[in-house]
């Protein structure tokens, strides 16, 4: 079936707030998390309950970190560990939520965007009136960065095709391609777990980083293998988790992508150059309304593409030093 007249075209929120308490990967702080509905063309925004500071908009144009996880700030207020929350509300395709957190960093429950996505769930989605804008890929744009590269290409509907490659005899190269829906989301991508090396989450801890981490929410290996009693939850759990983690930062677009993403050994810099990339390059998509019968670009009467989307995806100085190696 062609996704474009099969995914709805209205825009969709939650029903009903709903909170859940965790422990920050990163910093080893127990936060509590709700997730409420939102208005119309509201997007995705976090508010830091503990601090008096506006809301921060999840945008590509805000994040100022990508060494371990996904960060985004606004002046002075930043939220750490973003991308599998963000993961699960584009994931189950929900346009409108407002994120209340009352610490520095989204709860890593188990490592993966599951309980976030049985969350969602419980809160039920609800239709809006606003109609979906979407990002159509009409031309390669790709990002080389050392021997990382990650491209997207012209597709009906969001693929993502995506390759690892680790010198661990338990995972080598791993290669998964998907097409993504709500339910192949939920059944395929979401409980894929982060993982990490023993001797390096060692490291990470005496310098102050994964002081939260434990083996309830990472697959932790040592060279003997997965330290974690229960094993994998997938036998290539290792590159699902980084599809995942595409998922979840190409969420600060703000609107949904129509193409083929493919990566090969990407992490968080990577996601976010390419982002930066698509902004530099409006030439190369279009954003286009959904509509009951298909998609539909917007009429010559209405600003062009570029115009529309550019308060999203603008260049910023986010582009240099303020993304880090």
């Amino acid at each position: 079936m062609n996704f474009m007249s099969s995914l709805d075209p209205h825009q969709h929120t939650i029903k009903k707030p709903v909170s859940m308490r965790g422990i920050g990967l990163h910093s080893g702080r127990a936060v509590n998390l709700t997730i409420k509905p939102a208005e119309v063309d509201t997007g995705i925004r976090f508010v830091r309950s503990d601090v008096a500071a506006p809301a921060i908009p999840a945008s590509m144009r805000l994040v100022v970190d990508t060494r371990l996880a996904t960060t985004i700030a606004r002046d002075e207020t930043a939220v750490a560990t973003t991308e599998h929350l963000l993961a699960a509300l584009s994931g189950m395709n929900i346009d409108n939520a407002l994120i209340e957190l009352d610490g520095p960093e989204v709860p890593i429950m188990d490592g993966s965007a599951g309980p976030f996505v049985h969350l969602l769930r419980k809160a039920d989605r609800r239709r809006q009136k606003g109609v979906r804008r979407v990002l159509r890929i009409t031309d390669e744009i790709a990002v080389r960065d050392g021997g990382k590269e990650i491209r997207v290409l012209p597709g009906d509907g969001l693929k993502i095709t995506c390759e690892i490659d680790f010198d661990h005899e338990l995972i080598r190269r791993q290669r998964f391609s998907i097409e993504l829906s709500p339910r192949k989301f939920a059944a395929e991508i979401a409980m894929a777990r982060t993982f990490g090396f023993m001797e390096d989450v060692e490291k990470l801890q005496e310098n102050g980083f994964a002081l939260g981490g434990s083996l309830e929410n990472a697959v932790v290996m040592d060279q003997g293998g997965v330290l974690n009693p229960e094993g994998l939850r997938f036998r290539d759990e290792f590159v699902r988790h980084k599809i995942l983690d595409i998922v979840g930062d190409l969420a600060l677009l703000g609107c949904p992508v129509l193409g083929h993403v493919i990566a090969s050994r990407s992490g968080h810099r990577q996601h976010l150059l390419l982002m930066q990339e698509i902004a530099r390059r409006p030439e190369c998509w279009e954003l286009v309304e959904l509509e009951s019968r298909g998609a539909t670009r917007r009429g010559q009467e209405a600003a062009s593409p570029a115009s529309l989307l550019m308060p999203i995806l603008a260049p910023s100085s986010l582009a240099g030093d303020s993304c880090p190696a």
